[in-house]
């Protein structure tokens, strides 16, 4: 079902970037008079944001990756019925700071779940309602590590889980997500990241521009 609002995405490994730019872009968007939600995943609504918490400090880990995913497709059950897809029909623009992606890469791809189990889940959870845009903000790995350890603690969380990763893992995230925009070219637009957030906030605009308000 297409709604009147449109639905952006942003995409990335750890310390890209992505709450940041999420933020920049909104207030671009509100200052042109578009009404602008933004949200998170896994997140944005009590239940979802209980599901980031477990994820995050680990305590999922021990129930293995396929009941992480299963787990965090429940909560983008609830976001989407809660938050983005009300938010759409009322002519909204919701901007996430991830979504369908992340599952793919972080479960999929970096964590072993089969492809055929995160596509089945996708089509139950997300439907026809994927994002009129995915800004997937793309850095070198040391340089998005070191950011990630300069924000230690600031969700509450002093030893986040994916951020002690080892380098392999999160180089598999960062081939993933180059996977996804190959295989997504109309969708998922590659951005720049390791450069000034200013600089990041003009392309990401240029590309919003581009594809969402010619």
């Amino acid at each position: 079902m297409k709604h009147p609002g449109k639905f952006i995405t942003f995409e990335g490994g750890e310390g890209a970037g992505k709450s940041t730019q999420a933020e920049l872009l909104a207030k671009r968007l509100t200052d042109k008079g578009i009404e602008v939600v933004t949200t998170r995943e896994p997140g944005g609504t009590p239940g979802a944001e209980l599901v980031r918490y477990l994820l995050k400090t680990g305590m999922l880990e021990p129930l293995g990756p396929f009941t992480e995913t299963i787990m965090v497709s429940a909560a983008r059950d609830d976001h989407l019925n809660e938050v983005i897809r009300p938010a759409l029909e009322d002519g909204k623009w919701v901007i996430s700071d991830r979504f369908a992606d992340s599952t793919r890469a972080y479960q999929g791809s970096a964590s072993g779940v089969e492809p055929e189990i995160i596509n089945a889940l996708e089509r139950i959870v997300v439907g026809d309602d994927q994002p009129d845009l995915t800004l997937l903000l793309d850095l070198p790995l040391e340089t998005g590590l070191d950011r990630a350890k300069s924000r230690a603690g600031e969700e509450g969380v002093e030893d986040d889980r994916f951020d002690r990763q080892d380098k392999n893992f999160h180089k598999n995230l960062r081939e993933a997500f180059h996977d996804i925009a190959e295989q997504n070219p109309d969708r998922v637009v590659v951005v720049d990241a390791g450069r000034l957030k200013r600089s990041v906030s003009s392309s990401v605009w240029k590309v919003v521009q581009d594809r969402l308000l010619s």
